[in-house]
């Protein structure tokens, strides 16, 4: 290894690698990318003390699991208080500002189906141990040697790990369509059947038991809990698109998380919401939508067309901007003035 080599850019060609790992395990960009930073710098700081290190890719891939899985465990309160249904951070293709996780995903469907909505949202179950273990051998493809060394466990007891964890995600892994090809079929239609208003056209394209689920984060205007059915999500849909236009909101298509989506933006151009559909057999069987603001911000400027105001949401500012002034104490024996009807000035 080069001496003069301790700065983070002569490494640059991990990070997508680094990046993978850290938002498959968080489910957030932002944290993604602070894990990613921070393992860079500690093998800055190792190589400016002198230590050799024999293969900087796997000090960082170690370095970054070991992080996010700190992080996960910090992070479990929050998620547990989390305001409505929790959905990652959209990874938006080709967005200014959102990261590619690899160099080309469309082309790698199991990575791909990896970055999923509903992948990432199955991996919450798992432990955080679990939840790298699992990555790390199913996704990444290390062996369970190269696990034993990233995640400090033994080889035996990392097949242990890795044997719950596949018996808590094979039953609930989601199933997607073979192709991109087929996908992009479904969602053209489905785009077409929701800004043409044809609810037949839109019922034919939905499962029967389609969900449909929204993440406001207690800020924005969402679903309090998710809806079921082919029906009910189909009115939903046009009736959302029946307001669009008068909300100057327009959908632009694009591939979030490696399937079919689409970003919403208001007439300024900023970002409204971004929702993804999760299609198998021909059919969509889950539409997802963020509206959190604070998951949308690496998109560019978010929009207030959705946000609640402060006297809407379920857990006030604090301090409150404004605080109401306390009410005059009022004497017990106090007696009450006799009003009469119809006196203005009673």
């Amino acid at each position: 290894m080069p001496p003069e080599a301790t700065s983070p850019d002569d490494y640059a060609e991990f990070r997508p690698l680094m990046f993978s790992i850290a938002y498959r395990m968080t489910g957030s960009i932002s944290d993604a990318e602070d894990i990613v930073q921070e393992a860079f710098l500690r093998l800055t700081r190792v190589l400016r003390d002198g230590t050799v290190i024999d293969s900087p890719k796997a000090y960082l891939a170690t370095a970054t699991t070991r992080l996010a899985v700190s992080h996960l465990r910090s992070a479990r309160v929050r998620r547990e208080s989390y305001v409505g249904a929790w959905l990652p951070e959209p990874l938006v293709a080709d967005a200014p500002g959102s990261p590619r996780a690899e160099p080309d995903p469309a082309d790698r469907a199991e990575m791909s189906d990896s970055l999923s909505m509903a992948f990432l949202v199955l991996l919450e179950s798992l432990t955080p141990t679990e939840r790298a273990v699992f990555l790390l051998h199913e996704v990444f493809g290390y062996d369970y040697k190269e696990i034993a060394g990233i995640t400090g466990k033994s080889e035996t007891n990392c097949r242990q790990i890795l044997a719950r964890a596949r018996s808590h995600v094979d039953d609930g892994k989601p199933r997607f369509d073979a192709s991109r090809e087929q996908r992009d079929e479904v969602a053209r239609r489905f785009f077409a059947a929701t800004e043409g208003g044809d609810i037949t056209a839109l019922l034919e394209l939905l499962a029967p038991d389609v969900v449909m689920v929204g993440d406001g984060g207690g800020k924005a205007w969402a679903l309090a809990q998710p809806i079921s059915g082919a029906e009910r999500v189909a009115k939903l849909l046009l009736g959302l698109q029946r307001r669009a236009p008068k909300m100057g909101v327009h959908v632009e298509p694009t591939w979030v998380n490696g399937q079919p989506g689409g970003v919403s933006y208001d007439s300024d151009g900023r970002v409204v919401n971004v929702f993804v559909l999760d299609i198998a057999d021909g059919r969509v069987q889950t539409v997802r939508s963020i509206v959190n603001p604070d998951k949308l911000r690496h998109l560019g400027p978010v929009s207030d067309v959705a946000l609640r105001a402060a006297r809407d949401l379920r857990y006030r500012p604090w301090p409150p901007t404004s605080p109401r002034k306390p009410r005059p104490a009022r004497s017990s024996t106090a007696s009450r003035r006799p009003r009469t009807r119809g006196c203005a000035s009673c």
